[in-house]
């Protein structure tokens, strides 16, 4: 198991929080290739965009994987001016997780959760690693990172 894999293992297990955590031999790093390594519907899957304030803030867009986030209603949700989107430097050093493995959960950030992922039973998201993935409840997902439901999608 990859270290960032094994680091939200860990922090899975410290948390009780509820899940699964999957590993494959293939890539998960689209939602594309997270559904034939999972066997699954494409629409079971949610993405993570991280976005930046000004004041060097993280904010995480939790949205279906279909659909396209609205920058500017994360903004109006946070009453944050428009944000700009992190680059994947920016991702790893702000959720200690690397760009197509980052997790819907388990670092310090503000999570937005679009209600069209609460509208299913189960999610997949990030595992850690571009070969992993967390299959959970939306409501444990609420639970695990404290999130807000909100529109963010366009």
């Amino acid at each position: 198991m990859q270290v960032y894999e094994q680091k939200l293992s860990e922090l899975m297990k410290k948390y009780a929080i509820k899940c699964q955590h999957l590993h494959f031999d293939q890539s998960c790093h689209s939602v594309k290739e997270a559904a034939a390594a999972a066997k699954a519907r494409e629409t079971d899957f949610v993405k993570n965009i991280c976005m930046i304030t000004d004041t060097g803030k993280l904010i995480v867009a939790i949205l279906k994987g279909e659909d396209k986030v609205n920058s500017q209603l994360v903004g109006e949700a946070m009453n944050f001016p428009p944000l700009r989107f992190a680059t994947p430097s920016e991702i790893l050093e702000k959720t200690r997780y690397p760009v197509g493995g980052t997790p819907s959960f388990g670092y310090s950030a503000t999570f937005l959760i679009d209600p069209r992922v609460m509208e299913k039973k189960i999610v997949y998201s990030g595992g850690g690693s571009a070969q992993s993935l967390v299959k959970i409840s939306p409501q444990e997902l609420v639970r695990a990172n404290k999130g807000d439901i909100v529109r963010v999608r366009k």
